[in-house]
């Protein structure tokens, strides 16, 4: 099975509450790699890539992690992953 690609912007209180981080401590027990930013706007970005199992298995962690109280929406994408992380990172 391939690698894929995913893409989730998280909006609702997402910002100011550890979200990068708790999102980062998780990502460690994946085999995943990707980035977690803010934005101007007040989201979060996810961008992972990994098998989708694992990628499926890692956002729900995100959400029983305790985050989940904190998003009001979540705008998911799925592509092919492109290989351009070497791990995992907080970025912005």
């Amino acid at each position: 099975m391939g690698r894929s690609r995913l893409q989730i912007y998280y909006s609702g209180r997402v910002q100011g509450v550890g979200f990068r981080y708790t999102v980062k401590q998780q990502a460690a027990g994946f085999e995943v790699v990707g980035t977690v930013r803010n934005l101007a706007d007040g989201r979060v970005e996810l961008v992972a890539e990994g098998e989708r199992g694992e990628l499926e298995a890692f956002c729900t962690t995100i959400r029983d992690a305790g985050l989940a109280r904190f998003i009001q929406r979540e705008e998911t994408a799925w592509g092919e992953a492109t290989g351009q992380f070497r791990g995992f990172d907080i970025v912005g």
